[in-house]
């Protein structure tokens, strides 16, 4: 593919990227024959890539980029997505998709179906199904009951004035969480679970690294792991499971996924990790990818076309949005606003303005001020700041009294379904009072 590669960046010049980019032009010149012409460069991303409705064409383009230089299979090269939580690789692992089984084995691939269907004793779906934002999309409609783990989907969630309006459709929500939360509001049960440090387990982290969890104390009141709610609740359905440890639990999917097959508990207690692919309890395991030359034979290119994002600016909405975590905050803030420390140094929301767009608006940092899209309005307190370009804003997701979400387009990229947290049109004013 990389001759198709090379014909379709023909006609984007540095030029041409500068005006969609802002970057200059020769900048982008600079930096791409440094990038070419070194013996090790890494390239590091992270949501700012993949949070648009073509998040999947920016890390194509960026795999061109690594492909064509050579910068894999050795330290300090290759493709290195910096996850947005921990765990989100051992979850993807574990087949918390709907596109793969565990060890990313497709579901509409029948031998892998037949597979884990003989491992699991039920028949398996042969189509993929929703992914989360086609999930919250249908709420209230195809799906009337909802089972929420870990996760705040009234902070968390694009569009959340729309998720919110659907709630009070559906006939059945379940919570398992740590803390109440604002989606707890809409729960008919709360189950409590136990923090990372009140089970077994095990996290793999973005180096493809699986360490052991061990339990440090015991989980509080009626609180339980995650893997013991699930059984329950499943055998109350009429399952038979009977898992005593979540080291069987491994085992089983290891049993199942070639990639995972050399790793368990047992040996993950004698060594501080080992990264997959790990096909035999013999494999060392593997620190670099594609040292050997890339798994599937050849690398494949992937000629990106570009394609604006789908909410741009206009004179309603002159000003771009873009929405993420600050240092002290930890995506919905469910634990970290419990905590004096982080409230203490981040204890409300803001936005930021450049200079020139606050001084437009007659706003100076500590106003406060209401933030309008096309969806819904929040106040918070402005910040005048240089972080951010003329044009531009930037709020974080943490606060249920000031929610950015409330803002934010629900479009999703096409391959993934991730929704387009970073480009969203809005106008700030100033005014009087307080926010709630």
């Amino acid at each position: 593919g990389f001759e198709a590669v090379r014909e379709t960046v023909r006609s984007y010049t540095p030029e041409e990227a500068e005006v969609v980019t802002g970057v200059p032009a020769e900048a982008i010149r600079q930096t791409a024959r440094e990038y070419a012409t070194t013996p090790k460069a890494g390239i590091f991303y992270t949501l700012g890539i993949t949070e648009h409705t073509h998040g999947t064409d920016n890390v194509y383009a960026l795999s061109n980029l690594v492909l064509m230089t050579g910068h894999l299979g050795k330290a300090s090269a290759g493709m290195n997505p910096l996850r947005g939580q921990n765990n989100v690789q051992g979850a993807n692992d574990a087949g918390a998709s709907p596109v793969f089984f565990p060890g990313y084995q497709r579901v509409d691939d029948p031998e892998a179906r037949a597979k884990f269907e003989r491992a699991w004793g039920v028949s398996l779906p042969e189509r993929p199904g929703m992914n989360l934002n086609e999930m919250m999309k249908a709420v209230g409609q195809r799906i009337l009951g909802l089972y929420v783990m870990g996760e705040d989907i009234l902070l968390s969630e694009p569009n959340v004035g729309r998720l919110e309006a659907a709630l009070n459709r559906i006939e059945f929500l379940v919570l398992q969480d740590i803390f109440l939360n604002e989606t707890a509001r809409f729960a008919d049960v709360v189950l409590p679970a136990a923090s990372f440090a009140e089970k077994d387990g095990v996290f793999t982290n973005s180096e493809r690294r699986v360490q052991l969890v061990r339990k440090a104390i015991e989980p509080p009141g009626a609180a339980r792991a995650d893997w013991e709610i699930l059984m329950e609740v499943a055998n109350r359905l009429g399952a038979e499971w009977h898992y005593r440890h979540p080291s069987e639990i491994y085992d089983e999917m290891a049993a199942c996924a070639p990639k995972f097959a050399g790793i368990s508990h047992e040996r993950l207690r004698k060594v501080p990790g080992l990264q997959w692919p790990c096909t035999s309890p013999e494999d060392p395991g593997t620190p670099y990818l594609h040292r050997g030359g890339i798994l599937r034979g050849k690398g494949l290119f992937q000629p990106v076309v570009y394609r604006p994002s789908v909410e741009r600016e206009d004179i309603e909405f002159p000003l771009i949005l873009s929405t993420g975590r600050t240092l002290y905050h930890y995506n919905a803030a469910t634990q970290t606003r419990r905590a004096a420390g982080p409230v203490a140094r981040q204890p409300e929301a803001f936005i930021e303005l450049h200079p020139s767009d606050a001084k437009r608006r007659h706003i100076e940092t500590g106003d406060l001020v209401e933030v309008h899209s096309r969806r819904g309005a929040v106040r918070c307190r402005a910040v005048v700041s240089r972080q951010v370009r003329k044009g531009c804003a930037w709020m974080p997701l943490h606060f249920a009294e000031a929610r950015a979400n409330l803002l934010t387009v629900d479009a999703g990229d096409a391959v993934t379904g991730t929704a387009e947290y970073k480009v969203c049109a809005v106008e700030v004013t100033k005014v009087e009072g307080t926010y709630e």
